[in-house]
């Protein structure tokens, strides 16, 4: 991951800029920069991943035009070579370098070609105004505010903007920003049409996409590692990556020492598709301990984002500390595409395509952005597989009434997708979901529940959710992740929809807690 940062007006002060933007040096320890623009400043911190000399540092500059950009550019290679032969040259190897000439040349159209998980900020030197953009998930992360003049600023990350803006906003994924408007240039959720293949062809589809998936995501110049929780999504990236490569690829897992659910299969999984296998295990007191720099570092009080990142962070905080990887990839995106526990609910197919539009258009808010903020504070680079823009749109696209779980397992059409083709064995590529906050260990949310319980009395805790109007918790836990938020973003609740829960319209999913081990259906999902 990189840091970017740009105050787009003239009224900018240097020492309060640099102040914000040091917050997430983490995210770029390699070499960090800030230029004034003329009309405003453009900040990077670097984490060299493609191009690691210093050649590849930002912002890079063209004919008086600058960009800063947190991302990665898959198949940049051929456009680099097209703007070639149109006379442009270049001085480094970093990707990004590619994104001035192609905005000469397509103006905003420039983000429609991209094929990438990435946030930007140009400075347009003809124009003297900025323009912003954000991938269609949103996996690469952008917020934005403005100051008391009116002057918009953006940043990587929500605590870059604190004390420099009244509110801060998650940039919204798939727009880009220009002339004072924010325009959609891609809703990667959206269906046009509708597609009606058989099943044995969506699922060839499936596997090959995300087969590509997989493999343009292996290209780095730094080292490469996974994180394997035994689950269905992680376990095919990892086994897609293995028959990918020349060599034992690097896998990492985390649990619990007492109950860990998943340490028993990620071992499995890892033992047969021949990986560099890790595990880590974590205590109680680790959890407990990491909950204040957890809210702070993630900047929300969602309960699902919150369990689900304390074993994220630290096992992302011992690769960091104990190894010289730089990029990991992850399982993310795949429950919203195909349904996860409490989807079994939906009344119908159009229910189902309505929840996971809305789903994946929320994700930068939940999943995503746990991958991301548990990642790069750790000095690492996410990649998601199965956030691929050609993988998601043909998925999303896809006759929801086969993506309805009538099989009888859920994933059916990812599953069977892999079936028989000895990428994982059967006891992992059909088993059951278990969520992550359960899988690392049962206990976890129940130490969790249970350090809550005693912060607050019932009357304390009565009086502490009438304190917030918007988003209100309703449990001892939701309260205390909410007061720790508001330490560290006081006033800031905006920044996120709602509780990620499950559609509690549907008969059978009006739960008081998230995690799906409360649903009827959850069964055998967490042993």
């Amino acid at each position: 991951m990189c840091s970017i940062m740009g105050y787009c007006g003239s009224d900018a002060i240097f020492d309060d800029f640099k102040k914000g933007f040091d917050r997430t040096v983490s995210r770029g320890p390699d070499d960090s920069r800030i230029i004034d623009t003329g009309c405003g400043l453009l900040g990077f911190h670097r984490l060299s991943i493609m191009g690691l000399d210093s050649s590849g540092m930002q912002p890079f500059e063209l004919e008086g035009s600058y960009v800063v950009c947190n991302g990665e550019l898959y198949g940049f290679e051929k456009q680099k070579q097209d703007l070639m032969d149109k006379g442009y040259t270049f001085k480094s190897e970093s990707d990004c370098e590619i994104l001035l000439p192609l905005y000469r040349e397509y103006g905003i159209d420039i983000f429609k070609k991209l094929d990438a998980e990435f946030a930007c900020i140009i400075f347009d030197g003809e124009t003297n105004e900025y323009v912003a953009a954000r991938d269609p998930i949103g996996i690469r992360p952008l917020y934005y505010g403005y100051d008391k003049a009116g002057t918009i600023i953006f940043a990587s990350e929500a605590k870059n903007l604190v004390g420099l803006t009244s509110k801060i906003m998650p940039f919204p994924p798939g727009h880009f920003y220009k002339g004072g408007r924010f325009v959609c240039y891609c809703d990667i959720a959206g269906v046009d049409t509708v597609c009606y293949d058989n099943l044995e062809t969506a699922c060839r589809h499936i596997r090959e996409k995300l087969v590509k998936g997989v493999e343009k995501r292996l290209v780095a110049d730094a080292k490469v590692g996974f994180l394997l929780s035994g689950g269905l999504d992680s376990s095919l990236v990892c086994a897609i990556a293995a028959k990918r490569s020349d060599k034992p690829i690097k896998t990492f897992a985390i649990g619990m020492s007492g109950d860990a659910i998943d340490l028993k299969y990620a071992r499995q999984v890892a033992d047969y598709i021949g990986s560099d296998h890790t595990e880590i295990h974590m205590s109680p007191d680790e959890v407990i301990a990491s909950l204040d720099r957890l809210i702070q570092l993630l900047g929300t009080f969602d309960i699902t984002t919150i369990r689900a990142s304390v074993g994220m962070y630290l096992i992302c905080k011992a690769i960091h500390m104990q190894t010289d990887i730089r990029v990991l990839l992850t399982g993310e995106v795949s429950d919203e595409l195909f349904g996860y526990k409490y989807t079994d609910f939906a009344p119908s197919a159009k229910d189902f395509q309505v929840e996971a539009e809305k789903r994946v258009r929320e994700l930068h808010m939940y999943d995503v952005l746990r991958a991301d903020r548990c990642i790069s504070v750790n000095s690492l680079e996410a990649r998601v597989p199965f956030g691929d823009i050609d993988f998601v749109k043909y998925v999303m696209s896809l006759d929801p009434e086969m993506k309805l779980n009538k099989y009888g397992k859920g994933k059916y059409l990812l599953r069977h997708a892999f079936e028989g083709l000895e990428y994982l064995p059967d006891e992992i590529l059909w088993r059951e979901k278990a969520a992550f906050s359960d899988a690392v260990g049962h206990s976890m949310v129940d130490y969790l529940k249970e350090y809550a319980e005693h912060q607050y009395s019932d009357e304390a805790f009565e009086a502490g959710c009438n304190k917030y109007t918007r988003v209100r918790p309703f449990t001892k836990e939701s309260l205390l992740y909410r007061d720790i938020f508001e330490e560290h973003y006081p006033g800031q609740a905006e920044m996120i929809t709602d509780f990620w829960m499950p559609n509690k319209d549907w008969e059978g999913c009006d739960v008081s807690d998230p995690s799906a081990r409360v649903l009827s259906n959850y069964g055998d999902s967490g042993k």
